[in-house]
């Protein structure tokens, strides 16, 4: 029997960023030493709604073959990476509980807010706070660029200014 295509995207109450648990599937079964069921937690990293699918941080790794390219500079071997997980088999953890809820939305105060089961408002994150380190821009040093020299020629491969230019062209009336 042929797989249907389905139009559109799911419509999903999961965000980028959202603490959820796992209800079903390999996560859901993780046991810890005492034989106790302890499904995993943990941050979505990535939504994608046409497909409704989610990958977890730390979740459903799976490890991928890759081939080196010398050319490209891609360093080969066995790569461990997150696998897409169905959206139906994780639920947004309460804030309050910390038990799996189901999210609703309100408006309070002019402003749409999501909620859980229990009343408790689930912030919002940010899009891309994850695995931003953080930096002292004080300390920083200025970038320079290496040039290649040409030894032949005593040519660089770097772009010409107007200044260089002018540089060579006294250099060359000197000599």
């Amino acid at each position: 029997m042929k797989r249907q295509k389905t139009k559109g995207a799911v419509k999903t109450r999961i965000k980028r960023g959202d603490e959820v648990v796992f209800v079903a599937g390999k996560e859901f079964n993780r046991y810890d030493s005492e034989g106790n069921r302890n499904p995993y937690r943990g941050r979505v990293i990535a939504v994608d709604p046409h497909a409704g699918r989610v990958k977890v941080d730390g979740a459903m790794i799976v490890k991928k073959h890759r081939k080196a390219v010398p050319q490209m500079n891609v360093q080969g071997g066995i790569i461990k990476k997150e696998a897409w997980v169905s959206i139906s088999n994780v639920a947004v953890v309460d804030p309050e509980t910390g038990k799996p809820t189901r999210v609703k939305y309100e408006i309070r105060d002019g402003s749409k807010v999501r909620l859980a089961k229990s009343g408790a408002v689930i912030p919002e994150q940010s899009a891309f706070e994850r695995n931003k380190p953080e930096v002292d821009e004080t300390d920083e040093e200025p970038k320079v660029e290496e040039t290649a020299v040409d030894e032949k020629k005593g040519e660089t491969d770097a772009p010409e200014t107007k200044k260089s230019a002018d540089k060579k062209a006294a250099e060359t009336e000197e000599e």
